[in-house]
């Protein structure tokens, strides 16, 4: 589990997705069987003016939060203003948010600062879930960052109107979720369910075929092998997640990651070698932070090794006996080993004349680390947010204040906002499509992110599981699982 916080104005995770939408239901779901449909949720129906710039939800009337309140427009304006006001890594999401009316307690009235085509696809995003305001605030939830002492609180109890409700959370145990018996909405199949740290592949196999376990979320390509059979399902699907190298300039440590060095580190890797060394070749190489099948990658070469031109660049710029610290977190994600990966990101750059010093660490040491003086070169993972490509430029892209603007302490560049805004601005799918393209251009050039492995997703469950599915705003949304 990668959980960073319960507190839904904080978590950010694919553990966290999980939690989020099972506990806290937005104002519009997703449609898992094409992973495009938007489908109606806490709201009934939407609409925005032609602009782009304001938005209004209706919400069902028959909503309600487990103690019998009715959910409304002022629980949704407090839940997305606390999420613009802590800051977290999700805050980005209602970034674009000016105003909301809340008025009439069954409508949403939503104003933009700017036109925002993707505002839909945003609201979709499992960290936009609803809490109810006067519990919140009755256990320390505040809109200041400096008063607000709810986080505690959401670490043993929830406030959400979902499916389930929080029941308890071990850190690097378990996350117990109770059903919501008093849900507005179709019940739950199952009166609990317990999510398990189990981090080797092997070991949920193990759980997995003694039936000690229902489902296992992070099997490997090479564990997954020969499991199907007459108690176990397993699907192999594609997705959008992916592991990528990460590289600061600004990082202590990384003065010398000029523009040069650090296309000759993209020049450096065996694509192909990572694919098959990770996951076994279940998957695929990504020319871009915008992930395969997202709009705007249509085109786009993929990545391709090239020691020779990578060994000139390195000579053309001086660079000689370089030498970078790799901190990274000691992660298996989506069957990727981070350390098998980063194994061998370390003997593709020596090929070139670059020595990693490989550190793994925990993940709360990497936070730390990361969010100080920075990494010059590490290791981490992206799954969607929801389904429209500006969550990549928001988060990858050299946007003044963007997270791997911050992380990477690289200078902003002011064409990729000013793209962005164009793509906000239309809704023409064609234009669209080429403005994300021409970004997705742009963040290759950066040379800050380096996109290493799309792998397949493994689905394994026991054969009596129905309704296992990949959701790409959710992960996995529990009250889709049954019991055949």
């Amino acid at each position: 589990m990668d959980v960073n916080s319960l507190d839904p104005s904080r978590s950010y995770c694919d553990t966290c997705q999980i939690f989020m939408t099972a506990v806290y239901e937005t104002l519009i779901g997703l449609d898992p069987t094409d992973n495009t449909t938007l489908e109606p949720r806490l709201a009934t129906k939407w609409e925005s003016n032609s602009a782009q710039t304001e938005f209004t939800f209706t919400l069902d009337p028959t909503a309600k939060f487990p103690d019998g309140t009715s959910v409304t427009s002022t629980d949704v304006k407090f839940s997305w203003q606390r999420l613009a006001a802590l800051q977290g890594s999700s805050s980005y999401l209602v970034g674009s948010v000016d105003t909301i009316d809340d008025s009439d307690p069954g409508v949403v009235k939503v104003t933009l600062k700017a036109p925002n085509s993707a505002f839909l696809a945003q609201v979709n995003a499992s960290y936009l879930g609803i809490m109810e305001k006067k519990v919140a605030e009755a256990n320390g939830a505040t809109l200041d960052p400096a008063t607000d002492k709810a986080e505690t609180w959401f670490l043993s109890n929830s406030a959400g109107s979902g499916p389930f409700s929080l029941e308890s959370y071990e850190s690097g145990s378990e996350l117990r979720l109770k059903r919501n018996d008093a849900y507005w909405g179709a019940t739950a199949n199952f009166p609990e369910v317990i999510i398990k740290e189990t981090p080797q592949a092997v070991t949920q196999r193990q759980q997995l075929e003694q039936g000690a376990v229902d489902i296992a979320m992070q099997i490997s390509s090479d564990v997954a092998s020969g499991m199907s059979g007459s108690d176990i399902n397993v699907e192999q699907v594609k997705t959008f997640n992916y592991v990528y190298l990460a590289l600061s300039p600004g990082a202590k440590g990384g003065e010398t990651l000029t523009p040069k060095v650090r296309e000759a580190i993209r020049l450096a890797l065996d694509y192909k070698g990572l694919v098959d060394v990770t996951v076994g070749g279940a998957g695929q190489s990504q020319a871009s932070p915008i992930p395969n099948g997202f709009t705007g990658t249509d085109g786009l070469a993929a990545p391709v090794q090239d020691v020779a031109k990578a060994k000139q660049l390195l000579a053309d710029d001086g660079a000689t006996n370089l030498t970078f610290d790799a901190t990274y977190p000691t992660l298996n994600v989506y069957g990727v080993d981070f350390s098998t990966a980063m194994q061998k990101v370390q003997t593709d750059l020596k090929a070139v004349g670059i020595t990693l010093n490989l550190d793994p660490v925990e993940i709360s040491v990497w936070a730390d680390k990361i969010g100080g003086d920075g990494i010059p070169v590490t290791m981490l993972y992206f799954a969607p947010d929801h389904t429209d490509s500006s969550q990549y430029v928001q988060y990858f892209g050299l946007l003044e204040g963007s997270q791997w603007q911050t992380w990477s302490k690289a200078e902003p560049v002011a064409s990729e906002q000013d793209l962005l805004d164009k793509a906000f601005a239309t809704q023409d799918p064609t234009t669209r499509a080429d403005l994300y393209n021409q970004l997705a251009t742009a963040m290759i050039a950066d040379q800050i992110i380096i996109s290493m492995v799309n792998p397949d997703l493994f689905l394994a469950s026991r054969a009596d599981i129905t309704g296992m599915h990949y959701s790409a705003c959710c992960n996995l949304d529990l009250a889709r699982l049954g019991r055949s």
